[in-house]
């Protein structure tokens, strides 16, 4: 139940300040199809997801307690620190006539695939004894932010104090890593 909550909780705060809710507001509005896209990206997260916590998964039983707590500290550390630089505005995929559904799949996945939510719940599996649950977490978390952006459009994304966002949630991410680190490392 740890890597759920932990997962859930990290999901939010890296996805609130990634691009990929950024992206689904722009498909949201662009096709007016909110249900298509909320499909498209809820299979397309749950993937992305699947394959981190398979990932963490493998290497989890490896590791010792110590190098999995520095992985997750590493990981936090990693995410806040993408979080400090703006994010450049995701590819509008304009070009691309496969439909709502497909385009959002397809789009979330790239974007998803190897960012910060994908990394900490890898490392959040790494740690957890059921490494399915931190998939279903950062899932679940991630789509508490998306369906909003997806369901607000880009319009109202735009009025959100993102830089404002993405400074806290950086800081937070640094200070929770940090202390982990430390912890692992057995310094604190």
């Amino acid at each position: 139940m740890d890597a759920l909550m932990a997962a859930f909780v990290a999901a939010i705060l890296a996805q609130a300040s990634d691009r990929t809710p950024w992206l689904t507001a722009i498909l949201s509005t662009r096709f007016a199809r909110p249900g298509a896209v909320i499909a498209g990206t809820a299979i397309a997260l749950a993937l992305i997801n699947a394959i981190g916590a398979i990932g963490g998964a493998i290497i989890g039983p490896r590791m010792a307690p110590n190098a999995q707590t520095l992985l997750l500290a590493m990981a936090l550390v990693l995410a806040g620190g993408s979080a400090l630089f703006p994010i450049k505005p995701p590819d509008c995929l304009s070009g691309w006539r496969i439909g709502a559904f497909l385009t959002s799949f397809l789009g979330v996945a790239i974007l998803a695939f190897g960012d910060r939510t994908q990394f900490i719940t890898a490392a959040l599996a790494a740690r957890s004894p059921a490494p399915a649950l931190a998939a279903v977490g950062a899932t679940i978390g991630a789509l508490v932010v998306n369906v909003p952006a997806i369901l607000a459009g880009e319009d109202a994304r735009r009025k959100l104090p993102l830089a404002a966002i993405r400074i806290a949630i950086s800081i937070l991410f640094l200070v929770v890593g940090a202390i982990l680190g430390f912890s692992a490392l057995r310094l604190i």
